[in-house]
């Protein structure tokens, strides 16, 4: 395979993208220094309750939901109008930040309107009376609504995501449904929604798989049977305290790492809309550009490989956790973490003063972390011990990640321009 795996080039043009990037933003000196906590912060709360609370069953279309708010968010910030005096800037900002997050959130989630009314209330009630704010307001709602207007019928919606695919005939290395649910496949039609930034869901395809003669092929097939699972004798405790600590929604994991780096961040709420806007859009694409790869090479699940392949088949295997519904290759996990990750790295810098993180999947379990990059080898380890993913597939999946993580930073000034 044909796939780089140097972490530092990756991250090093990431990094050129987001200067790019930075180079265009209007100068901000006089907004003054920002709070520890603002704004953003409070919004970034109420959106992660709201996505919580009354978020679709499928992961993509609530990630959706953040790309589309916080785009906005970022839209109408970016510029202030000449005529705010610039001791009024700041306060043109958040209400724009907290209407136009409100906007969106209301028209994605209505059954949550009452405490959205609420906290754009809590918001405004803080924010100097005047035209400042009126304005502030206007264009946040304005640049809402272009937004949810250019999204309509982008094919994120769970009917769409989970379009009906059909299973090819059984053989060597084809995916088909896995034990025990043998469910009909999943994300099938994410690969044909319409991408926030990417010109194609092919953009980046990952090359195909290791052959199933091949030396890598079987080196990872070997390390999934013995780690991977249910009564593995190899995994550690501490393995399977990561597999069952990364076994969760991705982006219930990696909510908290973005407000660490969100409330940790001095930028002005332009720069901070930015922030969480590139995120999720990177996420979207990523998440359209992974179904692509998955479905394009339909690679079969360890668990079929093991129990029904040509290397020492055993009908009885079983994983330490249950086979998503859905191709090994990539994993859609890493696919995930490399994109966040570059995404955090790039404008936030490689490290963080630590910050505890805990899991739905693995009560009781604190784990601390100091850089981004740890986030993502534990994911990739973490799908090998629950006996779900090839190693290739994880490292893979890191790789398409950060690829779609680039052409997002790259592209981020054609993403932000005020409609």
């Amino acid at each position: 395979m044909n796939i780089p795996r140097s972490r530092a080039a990756l991250t090093a043009l990431a990094s050129a993208a987001v200067l790019a990037l930075t180079a265009a933003l209007p100068p901000t000196a006089a907004d003054g220094p920002r709070p520890r906590a603002s704004v953003a912060v409070d919004w970034y709360d109420t959106t992660a309750e709201t996505v919580a609370a009354a978020g679709a069953p499928t992961q993509v279309t609530n990630n959706r939901t953040w790309a589309i708010g916080w785009l906005a968010a970022a839209r109408a910030t970016r510029t202030v109008p000449a005529r705010i005096a610039p001791e009024d800037r700041r306060a043109y900002r958040e209400a724009a930040l907290a209407a136009a997050v409100h906007r969106s959130l209301t028209a994605l989630a209505p059954d949550r309107a009452e405490r959205l009314d609420a906290a754009l209330r809590e918001t405004l009630d803080r924010v100097p009376d005047g035209p400042a704010e009126d304005l502030g307001v206007a264009a946040g709602e304005h640049q809402a609504d272009l937004v949810l207007r250019a999204r309509r019928g982008d094919g994120l919606d769970p009917a769409s995501v989970n379009a009906p695919f059909a299973v090819p005939a059984p053989a060597p290395g084809v995916w088909r449904p896995t034990p025990p649910a043998y469910a009909p496949a999943t994300q099938y039609g994410s690969r044909l929604a319409r991408p926030f930034l990417l010109d194609r869901a092919d953009r980046y395809r990952l090359p195909a798989p290791p052959a199933l003669d091949s030396a890598r092929y079987r080196e990872d097939l070997a390390e999934v049977r013995e780690y991977g699972a249910a009564d593995s004798g190899r995994r550690t405790e501490r393995q399977t305290e990561t597999a069952n600590f990364w076994y969760g929604s991705s982006l219930t994991l990696y909510t908290e790492p973005l407000r660490v780096a969100l409330s940790r961040s001095k930028g002005t709420e332009a720069e901070q809309a930015e922030l969480v806007a590139l995120f999720h859009v990177a996420l979207v694409d990523t998440q359209i550009a992974t179904s692509d790869s998955k479905y394009a090479h339909r690679r079969w699940r360890p668990v079929t490989a093991i129990r029904t392949g040509d290397i020492d088949p055993d009908p009885r295997w079983t994983p330490l956790h249950d086979t998503p519904a859905h191709p090994d290759y990539p994993s859609g996990h890493t696919t995930y973490s490399g994109a966040a990750e570059g995404v955090l790295t790039a404008l936030t810098g490689p490290t963080t003063a630590p910050f505890d993180l805990t899991s739905p999947t693995a009560p009781g379990v604190t784990r601390t972390y100091t850089s981004w990059r740890r986030l993502s080898d534990e994911n990739v380890d973490a799908r090998v011990y629950s006996g779900i993913h090839t190693r290739t597939a994880d490292e893979a999946g890191i790789v398409l990640g950060k690829r779609v993580a680039e052409h997002t930073l790259r592209n981020a000034g054609e993403l932000f321009r005020p409609l």
